[in-house]
């Protein structure tokens, strides 16, 4: 069984030194505290942070740092801490103090923009989220552009908020979700999705459109990806987080049927489903083929050998 690991909130952690990629990284601050150890997965259960009494002396550890050195990037492992302790307008108040002593750095941009979006105040909260993007569009494993779909969904309101709007994707009302994209791509957008998701799941509780809405788009490339089991348990989540419509059941389903190992495409780019019975005609049929070149070549070996001898 693979091992899921989990993530953290938001935009909040972009700004943090990470190690290691997207599966499997560690949180490390500034002062050398690790905040989290996260394991491999694209189920998004989120992150489980440290202990309150861990945070506490992390808090008192950055604190000393930013006294004795003036670095800021203790103030911004501060309000990371803020953030997680719920503390959201003494983290506001304390990266716009950052803003004024460094300006456009994207770390405070995008955490002001997730402790703004935290409040409720969507409108000031999309202002710093696309600012941070301007400033560096290649963090987050580039998702951030999902972010921004995010914000503007909750401000115009629920009718937008459609795979097609925040995702820019749509995987069909059908019994099997269907896509033109290619597994490269597919994969990709798995990362962005998994990363937005993991990272929100953290703060937001069931129920929630939004992130409801987003896992059942993660389970729908999973499963197109061939991962039956992350697309059925990103379902369940889906379920929890209060996606209620019919095709959810019926994508459930799908994970007692054979799996999805490959995908072929037809002539219109619609993405078809090879079932695991067939993948395995085709493997058995290949194995048959070589073995009975291999015995024709053997018989051919003895014939010829024969006919040699009998020249001889």
């Amino acid at each position: 069984m693979r091992k899921y690991f989990f993530s953290l909130i938001f935009g909040v952690l972009c700004s943090i030194p990470v190690f290691a990629c997207l599966n499997g990284e560690i949180l490390q601050l500034e002062d050398g505290s690790v905040l989290y150890e996260d394991y491999e997965g694209f189920v998004p259960y989120g992150h489980q942070f440290v202990g309150d009494e861990e945070l506490m002396r992390i808090l008192a550890s950055l604190e000393t740092g930013y006294k004795e050195t003036g670095k800021v990037e203790y103030l911004s492992d501060k309000g990371l801490i803020l953030i997680i302790q719920g503390k959201y307008q003494e983290a506001i108040d304390l990266y716009k103090k950052i803003e004024q002593l460094q300006p456009n750095k994207y770390s405070t941009a995008s955490n002001l923009g997730t402790a703004y979006e935290l409040t409720g105040n969507n409108s000031e909260a999309l202002k710093w989220i696309e600012k941070a993007v301007k400033i560096n569009s290649e963090s987050h494993f580039r998702s951030e552009w999902i972010h921004v779909n995010i914000l503007k969904a909750k401000i115009k309101g629920e009718k937008n908020i459609t795979s097609k709007f925040l995702i820019e994707q749509d995987f069909g009302n059908g019994k099997y979700p269907v896509s033109d994209l290619d597994k490269a791509e597919l994969f990709k957008l798995k990362e962005m999705v998994y990363y937005q998701l993991n990272e929100r799941v953290s703060f937001v509780k069931p129920k929630d459109k939004i992130v409801a809405q987003l896992l059942f788009d993660l389970g729908n490339i999973s499963y197109l990806s061939g991962e039956k089991e992350e697309a059925l348990e990103t379902y369940k989540m889906a379920k929890e987080y209060g996606f209620d419509l019919p095709v959810l059941e019926e994508r459930m389903k799908l994970h007692s049927l054979p799996a999805v190992d490959n995908l072929k495409r037809n002539a219109t780019g619609e993405i078809k489903h090879q079932t695991e019975p067939t993948r395995k005609a085709y493997l058995m049929g290949m194995f048959v083929s070589v073995f009975a070149l291999i015995f024709s070549g053997l018989i051919v070996f003895r014939f010829r050998k024969k006919i040699s001898l009998m020249i001889k």
